[in-house]
C-alpha cells in the first residue's frame, strides 16, 4: 500500500467524517484491491467534469468529495470581485442524486451564495439555461449520463451556460485541491436557498420551441412518434414539450418515463445501444410509429431510430443523426436568410468529416474543437462577430442555437421529429434524404471501438498504448497510405510525404490522428469521463444512387472491421 493511500485512510478514519463513513472503511478494508482504488488519488476533473462510483474514499463519489469541490468553487466565488454570487443547481434520477444536491446547495448557502436549487430532477440542458436566465456565476448538475448505476458524477457550469474552460477550470481545481475536509461548510443558510422549477420550466420549453419549430410543417399531429426517457429527466419536460408543439400522436414508453436510478428496464441507459431502445422500438412497431427517440438520464444526449429502404425500424449513428440535422437546419436557414461566413456550424476532430462538405454547400463556416462539447459552446464567446447556428459531435450529442450551451437533446429531439415530419411531408424519409447526402457528399461511414481499462493500473496502460502509435507510427490505414499525422499533444500536424509542419491551434490533449491520401482516418484518445481508450475510424467511398446504397454500406462496414481488427486494441 502506497504511502498516499494510507494517508488519505487515515484521514478518512476519524472526524470530520461521521460514524456511517467510518464503518464503511472499515468494511471496505476486506477488500484490498477496492481499497486502493477508492483512495490512491483524488476524484479528477474530466472533459464532462467529475464522475466516479459512489462509496467512500477520495477517488469515490460521495457527501465529502462532493462538498471538498462545493467548498473550493465557493472559495473562488468569493475571491472573485465584481460577480453575480448565485449559483444553479440541478440534478438527474440517480441514486443519491438528490442527496449530493441539496449537500451542494447547503455547502454554497454556508459560505454566503445564492443557490437556485430545482426541487426534483431537471434535464442539463434546462440548468444550462437557468445559469444564465438567472445571471449566476456558476451551475452545478448531478449525473452520470449513460453510466452503470454504480456511477454518479458532478458537472461545473460557469456564466456563459457552458461546462467550465481554461483558464476557470484549472483555477477551480487549484482552489479544490486547496481544500481540507475539516475546512468544509456543511451547515445550510437557509434563508440562501431558492427553490425553482415551473418558472424556468415554461421558459425552458418556449426556446425549446423557438429553435426547434418548423413553421412549414403542417403534418405534425397525424404523424406517429414514439419517446422514451429511460427512467431519466427529459419525463419531465418532453410530454409537456410536444403537446405544445402540436404533436398529438405521441406514445410514450410508460414503464421509462418513471425516474429510477438502477434503471431497471435497461442494462445501459445509452440511447445509442439497441438493448436500452427495444422497448420503445416493439411500441413503435405496434403503433406504425415513424421514429423513435430516447434521451440518456440528464437528457443532453439523445438515440433516434428510422424507417430504413424496407420499412424497417433502425438506429442511425451519432454522426448520421449530425449530418441530416445540419443539412435540415442549414437548408431551412437558406430559404430565409443569406448564409455566409458570418454564419458557423461546429463539430469536433473525432466526428465525420462530411460537415466541412455540407458547411461548403451552404457556404457558412465550420469550426472544429477537441472532443468535449464545451469547446463547441465556448466558440460563440471566443467569435462574438459570427453567428452559431448548430453544432454536433458523433457521441449524440446537439445544440441548436445559442440559448443553451451544452448538449440539448431536449430542443434536438423536437428538431428531429420536425424533420422526419418535414421530409414525410415532401414524400420523402429521412432515411433517404441521409442517403441523398451521402449520394451528395461522399459516403462517410465510422466506427467506434472503446477498450476498458479500470482503476490505477489502467490509466498506465491507456497512457503507454497512446505513447505507442506516438512512438511508433502507423504508415497505412487499410491499404491506403498515411499523409497526415496530428500529434494533439505537441499541437503539431506533419504531412508526412512533403515533411511540412503546420501548427494545431486547439488546447493541448493527448489525442493522437492519422489521416490517409484518401481520406480514412485513425484517431486515438482516452476518455475524459470513463476508463476507456477510444479509437475513432473513418472511410468513405463515393456513392451515385439510392441503389447503390447497401451495397457500397456492406463494404464500408468490413473495411472498417477489417481496420479495428488490424490495429487490435
Amino acid at each position: 500500500m502506497s504511502k498516499t493511500v494510507q494517508n488519505n485512510i487515515n484521514e478518512w478514519s476519524k472526524a470530520p467524517f461521521c460514524n456511517d463513513s467510518i464503518k464503511q472503511l472499515e468494511e471496505l478494508k476486506k477488500n484490498k484491491s477496492e481499497l486502493n482504488d477508492s483512495f490512491y488519488k483524488n476524484l479528477e476533473f474530466g472533459t464532462g467534469g467529475m464522475r466516479g462510483v459512489m462509496g467512500v474514499g477520495t477517488n469515490r463519489i460521495n457527501k465529502y468529495t462532493i462538498g471538498k469541490n462545493t467548498q473550493g468553487i465557493s472559495n473562488y466565488i468569493n475571491k472573485t470581485k465584481e460577480v453575480s454570487k448565485k449559483v444553479a443547481i440541478a440534478f438527474d434520477c440517480r441514486n443519491n442524486s438528490d442527496s449530493l444536491a441539496k449537500v451542494v446547495s447547503d455547502v454554497f448557502s454556508a459560505n454566503g451564495i445564492k443557490a437556485y436549487l430545482f426541487s426534483s430532477l431537471r434535464p442539463t440542458p434546462e440548468l444550462s439555461y437557468a445559469v444564465k436566465k438567472l445571471n449566476c456565476i456558476c451551475g452545478i448538475v448531478l449525473t452520470a449520463s449513460h453510466n452503470p448505476p454504480k456511477y454518479n458524477g458532478y458537472k461545473v457550469y460557469w456564466s456563459d451556460g457552458g461546462q467550465i474552460v481554461p483558464p476557470v477550470d484549472k483555477e477551480l481545481i487549484n482552489e479544490i485541491e486547496k481544500v481540507n475536509f475539516k475546512e468544509i461548510k456543511f451547515k445550510k443558510n437557509k434563508n440562501l436557498i431558492e427553490i425553482i422549477d415551473e418558472k424556468i420550466d415554461n421558459d425552458f420549453i418556449e426556446i425549446c420551441l423557438k429553435n426547434g419549430l418548423n413553421k412549414d410543417v403542417v403534418s405534425r399531429k397525424n404523424n406517429k412518434v414514439v419517446f422514451t426517457a429511460l427512467h431519466g429527466t427529459s419525463a419531465v419536460i418532453m410530454p409537456k414539450l410536444l403537446k405544445k408543439a402540436g404533436y398529438l400522436n405521441v406514445s410514450f414508453e410508460q414503464s421509462q418515463m418513471v425516474p429510477d436510478g438502477n434503471f431497471s428496464t435497461v442494462i445501459s441507459p445509452n440511447p445509442e445501444e439497441i438493448e436500452s431502445m427495444n422497448l420503445a422500438l416493439k411500441l413503435a412497431n405496434k403503433k406504425n410509429a415513424d421514429m423513435v427517440i430516447g434521451t440518456d438520464p440528464d437528457a443532453d444526449r439523445l438515440g433516434v431510430a428510422v424507417r430504413d429502404l424496407d420499412n424497417k425500424l433502425t438506429l442511425i449513428n451519432g454522426n448520421q443523426l449530425m449530418i441530416l440535422i445540419f443539412d435540415y437546419i442549414l437548408k431551412l436557414k437558406s430559404n430565409s436568410h443569406k448564409l455566409n461566413k458570418s454564419y458557423f456550424i461546429a463539430s469536433t476532430i473525432v466526428s465525420t468529416p462530411m460537415v466541412k462538405s455540407i458547411a461548403n454547400h451552404y457556404g457558412v463556416d465550420c469550426k472544429l474543437s477537441l472532443t468535449g462539447f464545451k469547446w463547441i459552446a465556448k466558440m460563440i464567446e471566443d467569435y462574438p462577430s459570427q453567428k452559431f447556428i448548430v453544432g454536433g459531435e458523433e457521441s449524440f450529442g446537439l445544440m441548436i442555437g445559442d440559448e443553451v450551451r451544452d448538449k440539448d437533446a431536449i430542443t434536438a429531439s423536437l428538431t428531429a421529429y420536425e424533420m422526419m415530419s418535414y421530409y414525410k411531408q415532401n414524400n420523402s424519409s429521412v432515411y433517404k434524404e441521409l442517403i441523398k447526402l451521402y449520394c451528395k457528399y461522399g459516403f462517410f461511414k465510422e466506427k467506434l471501438v472503446s477498450i476498458v481499462k479500470e482503476g490505477k493500473e489502467g490509466q498506465i496502460e491507456i497512457d503507454n498504448l497512446i505513447e505507442k502509435f506516438r512512438k511508433n507510427p502507423l504508415t497505412q490505414i487499410s491499404s491506403s497510405k498515411v499523409k497526415y499525422i496530428s500529434d494533439y499533444q505537441n499541437s503539431i500536424r506533419k504531412n508526412i510525404i512533403t515533411q511540412e509542419l503546420e501548427i494545431i491551434n486547439l488546447p493541448v490533449s493527448n489525442v493522437i490522428e492519422f489521416e490517409s491520401v484518401d481520406g480514412y482516418k485513425l484517431i486515438f484518445r482516452p476518455s475524459g469521463t470513463e476508463p476507456k481508450i477510444k479509437m475513432y475510424i473513418s472511410v468513405n467511398s463515393k456513392i451515385k444512387s439510392i441503389s447503390e446504397f447497401k451495397k457500397v454500406n456492406l463494404i464500408l462496414d468490413k473495411k472498417l472491421d477489417k481496420i479495428a481488427a488490424q490495429v487490435n486494441l
